[in-house]
């Protein structure tokens, strides 16, 4: 290439990347959808140059004018209530590495949430209710909740689950979904719309009621709350939405990005087991396989009393 061409190859790359430059405006303005688009200059002599116009990395979305709640509407056209829920949209699309695991995490838990909320009567959408609990991971709150589902020792044992030193049913998944599907029923039968449970599992059934008397409100969108509360459903409806159109919010997964659970196999227990560790190789397994897929042993032993049985699951060689 003789220097003239050269130069001129060079004049074609800037005004390559000064259109490329004015599409770019015009399309944040427009057409959202070019970005990644290719733009191929060429010079006299056949010299091409492939330029690609760059996505933004922060870009405001078309968030929907409808939404609702196990089938109760929420009043978006209200102020207040847009930005609540705006504010929980950007927050969580934002905060990238914790919505990529909770949608990997989803493919392991949510079938069998699913299931067990269909079995038991109970609206589907409380599912995103416990990821706004928990993550979908069996954490510990400051007040000493636990599980996915968030239960207090108190509750827990209200609703038919073992808390004990070897055994915590709160990190049950199947029990501590029914539990919880038995509290969002009863609360239910108090308030007569689902919107209102959704609220009495983050303030309490009582908490919930006692402020709609005070206020004079039925209404949840109405009421007065403290700023946890008042975020609660807004957190729950923005993983609904994220959840049901990934692609818009920016996430994009392949089937094998997914976590998955494994086959398994399961095993009655009658009997206390002094050792779980030499239980775990016993069953041709070992005691980390046995903790991760049995996360509600909480000792190395398992004590059983007389009449009492348990299941325990383990992956299939």
């Amino acid at each position: 290439m003789t220097l003239r061409h050269y130069h001129l190859f060079i004049i074609y790359g800037l005004l390559g990347f000064l259109i490329v430059f004015v599409i770019f405006q015009k399309a944040k303005e427009i057409n959202p959808t070019v970005f990644g688009e290719e733009i191929v200059i060429e010079s006299e002599k056949g010299s091409k140059m492939t330029l690609t116009i760059p996505e933004p990395k922060i870009r405001l979305f078309d968030l929907p004018t409808k939404i609702s709640f196990a089938d109760e509407p929420v009043p978006l056209k209200e102020a207040d209530v847009w930005e609540r829920f705006e504010r929980e949209i950007y927050v969580n699309v934002y905060w990238q590495s914790n919505m990529i695991l909770l949608m990997k995490r989803a493919g392991k838990f949510l079938p069998t949430i699913e299931k067990i909320l269909r079995q038991q009567g109970v609206p589907d959408d409380f599912k995103y209710l416990a990821m706004a609990e928990s993550g979908l991971l069996n954490v510990v709150s400051p007040a000493g909740a636990r599980g996915f589902w968030q239960f207090m020792p108190g509750t827990a044992k209200d609703f038919n689950l073992q808390v004990s030193n070897d055994v915590d049913e709160r990190y049950h998944l199947e029990k501590s979904t029914i539990a919880a599907c038995k509290y969002l029923k009863s609360a239910y039968s108090k308030f007569g719309n689902w919107t209102s449970v959704a609220a009495s599992y983050n303030m309490g059934i009582t908490g919930i009621g006692k402020r709609k008397q005070e206020q004079n409100q039925s209404d949840y969108y109405d009421l007065h709350l403290v700023e946890e509360t008042s975020r609660y459903l807004f957190r729950i409806l923005a993983f609904k939405e994220i959840f049901e159109n990934p692609v818009k919010y920016g996430f994009e997964f392949s089937e094998q990005d997914i976590y998955r659970q494994p086959v398994y196999r399961e095993l009655m227990v009658d009997q206390s087991i002094p050792s779980l560790a030499q239980w775990a190789i016993k069953h041709n397994s070992n005691y980390k396989i046995l903790k991760i897929h049995n996360p509600w042993l909480r000792s190395s032993k398992l004590s059983v009393k007389k009449g009492k049985e348990y299941l325990i699951k383990l992956p299939v060689s």
